[in-house]
């Protein structure tokens, strides 16, 4: 069998992680816009975002499972065919609610080359080849969700908000030429041949395995972080600090460039674990400091400077984890990268409203500050007695 090669790879594998993302977050700057064009309420149209999400999440659990039963290649191909159509009827949508359910399934179709890429990782590389490879994913990961609106942002205003979609349209048209370049990754004898109802407690399977557990935990914790950020920081830098939209753009580049490079930087530790323990110990220390600078009232660059070191403290953690979870359930890869993205995307919309309650500079404060200690206790106490990285069949 044929295979792609590792340039190839980066970049496919590279561009399905930011699927998600961009599938959620790149047409926010154009909600104001829809509401007016569907002639409903900001609320439903926000709808479309929630929806996306779900489906992101539920997504992985099903495209997870179907990787792992069928190989890689045709759960991804059906799920970018999937997108298209599902992206063809957000453009047309005559009413909100057409909108609405249409970007359920666009979120559905999207988990399935997030979940796919990092199955397709752990088949072809181990160790620190699979790390270095998540390195790549996690950079990505982790700066998709922040890049987004900025390029959303920067098209609105000259194409509108079906102009966004379309462009999410040749991304998906794109990714498709690639899949069907892509080799399958995973042999048809090393398939799962299980009845579905026994493919189904494989979930349960991973998740009694402890290290995984406590990697995917500190996960969505630093997840929550990361949402609790995005949430919060239109409110901040705009209507609390004075900021212009583009101003506010600028902010977003930097910290996205701050996540990007913990991500690359992550590999040069002795191992995974050592990274996520360093991380997630930053991650309190920040977090705590920037809570209580925003509680006196602290001036912009105080505020950035200090969320700078949070969300690099932050990215580092993204790749190490996720190294170490797909290690450690490596024989059911495609279970284990699925309860992966469903608990990251979860935790994320679960904390985003939570910043929105109250005062914006307490709450957020308050947010960041729990996540990062829940983060830093799943690694404190979930690898203390799990050291071996796999997962019983």
């Amino acid at each position: 069998m044929n295979e792609n090669s590792k340039t190839f790879l980066l970049v496919l594998l590279g561009m399905l992680t930011a699927f998600g993302p961009f599938v959620t977050d790149m047409y926010l700057p154009t909600l104001p816009a829809m509401t007016d064009y569907f002639q409903t309420s900001s609320s439903m149209v926000q709808m479309g975002l929630t929806t996306s999400m779900i489906g992101l999440a539920l997504g992985q659990l099903l495209f997870g499972p179907l990787s792992d039963k069928y190989g890689r290649r045709l759960p991804l191909l059906t799920a970018l065919w999937l997108f298209i159509a599902a992206t063809l009827l957000c453009i047309f949508a005559t009413n909100i609610r057409q909108f609405i359910v249409m970007r359920f399934l666009q979120g559905i179709a999207g988990a399935g080359g997030v979940v796919i890429s990092r199955s397709v990782a752990t088949d072809r590389f181990a160790g620190r080849d699979l790390a270095r490879m998540l390195a790549l994913i996690g950079a990505v990961n982790g700066i998709a969700p922040v890049v987004a609106p900025i390029v959303g942002g920067t098209c609105c205003d000259s194409i509108g908000w079906r102009g966004i979609f379309c462009i999410l349209l040749g991304l998906g048209c794109l990714l498709l030429a690639g899949g069907f370049r892509l080799r399958e990754s995973l042999p048809r004898e090393q398939r799962s041949t299980v009845a579905w109802s026994t493919l189904i407690r494989s979930f349960g399977t991973v998740l009694r395995n402890r290290r995984y557990r406590a990697c995917i935990l500190q996960l969505g914790f630093a997840q929550g972080v990361l949402f609790a950020y995005i949430a919060s920081s239109p409110f901040l830098v705009q209507q609390h600090y004075g900021f212009s939209a583009f101003e506010f753009s600028l902010c977003f580049a930097v910290n996205a460039v701050a996540i990007g490079c913990a991500a690359a930087f992550s590999v040069r530790f002795r191992s995974s674990e050592q990274s996520t323990r360093v991380g997630c110990l930053g991650m309190v220390v920040f977090a705590l400091a920037e809570a209580l600078a925003l509680a006196s009232g602290c001036g912009f660059w105080v505020y950035e400077g200090l969320l700078f070191a949070l969300l690099f403290s932050m990215g580092l953690t993204f790749t190490s984890s996720t190294a170490l979870a797909m290690e450690a359930a490596r024989e059911h890869a495609g279970t284990a990268s699925a309860l992966l993205g469903a608990v990251c995307f979860a935790f994320g919309g679960i904390v985003s409203p939570l910043v929105g309650m109250g005062n914006t500079l307490l709450s957020t404060g308050g947010v960041f500050v729990v996540c990062a200690l829940c983060s830093w206790l799943s690694i404190r106490f979930g690898l203390r007695h799990a050291h071996r990285p796999a997962v019983a069949a």
